[in-house]
């Protein structure tokens, strides 16, 4: 038995894969730490979907390769995305690396530690998966109330600028049963709220031959007793039917939040992108989901200074931006990524200027942000606890996802974190709330 350290880098896609590799590790008889200083075994699960997740990946290699250089520990290995795409120039860089498994790394870490452990180098789980590959439980490591539940990996959409398809393969829709099977599993575990993920959502089931499925697997999970909160991530605003509308402002469970990777306001950066869909589709998506339910919050991200985005073009995308007033808002620079379409693209916008234009649109938002959040001061929302220090509670209401969207500070709380209080809102700035509880 080995002391097993994992270090789960980038998305929540990345973390459900890191807690099936956690699951692995315990089934293989071996101890989990959190402490890599002291593990026999540092895995780290690695991300290669921009440059600064690619950077941030090589330091906790290096990192690991410290310390095995130190004698402290006796074997290093590199799963997930970077390593999935870069196995070969990994291994020329880091020597003392062990193993090498890509996304295809499930069912092969057990095997791989013994053979690290016993001093051979392993490189494997590199071919893209095709299909869905149901494996063993994993070991959750988001707080008990909440989970993430994967319900499809890979993507088809091709955009010009991500090479998610090449790292991850083509979109596979898990399979209806084994999601509800997992999300009743997760109720019962006394789980809240779960977080429904994959690389588009709303592609949910067309790999199977089905259409419009993600409604049908939303109207099941709205089902299950025990959960609280249902929460919808990464759908594909051009592919937001009236149906999807619906079953968010009808399920009882299911949070009035949605998550629209928008990425533009200008139509020509849209095309060069392959974006599906326009401007105006965007704004009639956006129309019709606050006519069902005002109240819903949009969360969405922008792309600044891809190949092409001329000053008319980022002028486009503020007054987009000023017209539809989301509540959550994330900005990125262009990072070129080899084997894109995208990296072939010339008139290049400065990195310089990229950066200007993300301060200016984050400026415009955080004004629409504040806007957003002092509408609901004097009203009453529910939070659910997260932590509390000295009578004073951090929670997120329906507004607000897991570890990226806002918090409200509750005064005078003594709920335990994991649950559900009503909250009167009394302050609020460009973030986050304050409230006191009801």
């Amino acid at each position: 038995m080995a002391k097993v350290s994992l270090i789960s880098l980038g998305c929540p896609k990345n973390l459900v894969d890191s807690e099936g590799a956690l699951g692995e590790v315990t089934r293989a008889g071996h101890e989990l730490i959190t402490d890599s200083s002291l593990a026999d075994v540092i895995i780290i699960n690695t991300c290669g979907f921009i440059e600064s997740a690619r950077a941030e990946s090589v330091e906790a290699v290096g990192q690991a390769v410290k310390l095995k250089k130190s004698g402290t520990c006796k074997a290093v290995i590199a799963i997930g995305c970077l390593a999935q795409r870069f196995a070969a120039e990994m291994a020329e860089a880091a020597p003392e690396v062990d193993a090498f498994l890509g996304i295809g790394h499930a069912g092969l870490l057990a095997e791989t530690i013994e053979s690290a452990l016993g001093g051979k180098t392993t490189v494997g789980g590199l071919e893209l998966p095709t299909k869905w590959d149901e494996h063993g439980p994993r070991v959750q490591s988001t707080p008990p109330w909440t989970s993430y539940l994967k319900i499809a990996d890979g993507c088809d959409n091709r955009c010009a600028y991500c090479a998610i398809p090449d790292i991850r393969g083509r979109f596979r829709s898990r399979p209806k049963e084994y999601i509800i099977d997992e999300a009743k599993r997760l109720a019962d575990a006394g789980v809240k709220e779960i977080v429904l993920i994959g690389q588009d959502l709303t592609q949910y089931g067309e790999d199977l031959g089905m259409s419009n499925a993600l409604v049908g697997l939303l109207v099941r999970l709205n089902d299950i007793e025990g959960l609280r909160w249902i929460r919808p991530m990464y759908c594909y605003p051009a592919k937001v039917t009236p149906e999807l509308i619906d079953i968010i402002a009808t399920g009882e469970r299911i949070v009035k939040y949605i998550d629209l990777p928008l990425q533009h306001g200008d139509n020509d950066v849209l095309n060069a992108m392959h974006r599906k869909g326009n401007v105006e589709q965007y704004e009639q998506v956006i129309s019709d989901l606050r006519a069902k339910r005002p109240e819903i919050a949009i969360r969405s991200t922008f792309i600044v200074g891809f190949p092409g985005e001329t000053p008319a073009a980022f002028h486009n995308l503020l007054g987009f931006v000023r017209r539809i007033k989301l509540d959550r808002v994330g900005v990125f620079t262009y990072s070129i990524e080899e084997g894109t379409p995208a990296a072939k693209l010339k008139n290049r916008v400065s990195a310089k200027t990229a950066e200007v234009r993300l301060d200016k649109l984050m400026r415009l938002q955080q004004g629409i942000s504040l806007e957003r959040n002092k509408a609901f001061i004097g009203k009453n929302l529910e939070a659910l606890i997260e932590s509390t220090t000295d009578g004073v509670a951090i929670g997120r209401t329906y507004r607000d996802a897991p570890e990226i969207d806002g918090i409200v500070q509750i005064k005078d709380c003594a709920a335990k974190p994991g649950a559900f209080v009503n909250v009167k809102i009394t302050g609020a700035d460009e973030y986050d709330l304050v409230g006191v509880t009801q």
